[in-house]
């Protein structure tokens, strides 16, 4: 029996913008409004606006909370003061990556995750059966919506709104709109500036009304899932589930910047060690194509005729106009070296090369 997919508490207005949904993590989400490369354009050069409620929310409470996610989650939470957010991973006994997410820390006491949507039941199983005696996992997927605000423009946005903006990268503060409780989230998926609104789930209507109101002015397009996998692409960022999995370790996925090597604990640590002393033998690539070829997961990757890898994430890049791609090669690949793509049963050339794909100002 089908499982019919959830839905935002955005879904009415996304059906007034007359977006083309696509079923996403188990949530039926906007693929698209305009044209994905329009709404990739928008967030490149301007401001647009997404809905990412479908994210999974995870409250951690309680006396030890952050030693407790600590010892479970790669990244060390030490680096971090309250007030402050941080990507980290959740890796199994063997290395593989459970799920990618981020850590908000509100306290000693308090913090908030935030994973993939198809991974939030899962981690918080896993959290859950650890977790100790005084030491509270709650699911909160549908107490607050997500809205990510993406582009150079956004800070004018809620600037407009009385929204505060301009605090620094993988920071949030707290603030009201119009009596509505916001948590303003200097983050985001696009490799542009841009801030994610958590809001309740109840006003999430309210709030995303308002916004494309206040950026109407700056020319403000409502955003889908397509264009943020496009933008996503364009900076090399990862995609768990396609270039991190429970099969493709962090040192494999270019993610061991955020394992705490040090750390006495975490899932995994013992098997990504042994890993990094041995040296991973394949490791995700930027690839860039020199022609026409638009590369997709799964194509096959080779070199001298000879079989190295496998794309894992590829598009056309609206920014650059042309095929762009993650590829888990092996390790004797070298940045600077060209491959072949199969694509279709015709080879392409595309040369290796380290993403970002595009240069944006973030900051």
């Amino acid at each position: 029996m089908a499982v019919t997919p959830a839905r935002t508490a955005l879904y009415d207005r996304h059906v007034e913008l007359r977006a083309k949904f696509a079923e996403f993590g188990g949530w039926e989400m906007p693929l698209q409004y305009e044209g994905v490369v329009n709404e990739h354009t928008a967030v490149r050069e301007g401001v647009g606006l997404f809905d990412v409620s479908h994210l999974g929310k995870l409250s951690v409470r309680g006396p030890g909370a952050r030693d407790f996610v600590d010892s479970c989650l790669t990244n060390a939470l030490d680096k971090i003061e309250p007030g402050q957010a941080q990507y980290t991973l959740c890796c199994d006994e063997t290395g593989g990556v459970v799920d990618d997410l981020i850590v908000y820390l509100r306290s000693d006491d308090e913090l908030l995750l935030v994973p993939n949507a198809a991974n939030s039941s899962e981690l918080a199983r896993r959290l859950t059966e650890a977790v100790p005696k005084g030491v509270e996992v709650r699911d909160d997927h549908r107490r607050y919506a997500i809205l990510a605000l993406q582009g150079p423009d956004c800070d004018g946005v809620l600037s407009s709104l009385w929204i505060p903006a301009g605090h620094s990268y993988m920071t949030f503060v707290d603030a009201e709109y119009n009596d509505i409780p916001i948590t303003v989230c200097r983050t985001g998926y696009t490799g542009e500036r841009g801030y994610e609104l958590l809001v309740p789930w109840d006003d999430a209507g309210t709030v995303w009304d308002a916004l494309l109101a206040g950026g109407e002015p700056r020319g403000i397009q409502a955003c889908g899932l397509g264009a943020r996998d496009t933008l996503r692409t364009e900076m090399g960022y990862p995609l768990h589930g396609q270039d991190l999995s429970m099969d493709i370790s962090p040192l494999q996925g270019r993610s061991g910047w955020a394992v705490g090597w040090s750390k006495p604990t975490f899932w995994g640590r013992d098997a990504l060690l042994a890993e990094k002393e041995a040296g991973p033998q394949r490791r995700l690539r930027g690839i860039r194509a020199t022609g026409r070829g638009i590369p997709r997961p799964g194509m096959t990757v080779s070199a001298n005729d000879t079989e190295v890898g496998q794309v894992t994430s590829g598009t056309f890049s609206p920014t650059l106009r042309q095929g762009i791609g993650l590829a888990l090669l092996s390790s004797s690949i070298s940045e600077g070296d060209e491959v072949s793509v199969d694509i279709r049963g015709r080879s392409e050339t595309f040369e290796v090369v380290r993403p970002p794909f595009v240069k944006t100002s973030p900051s």
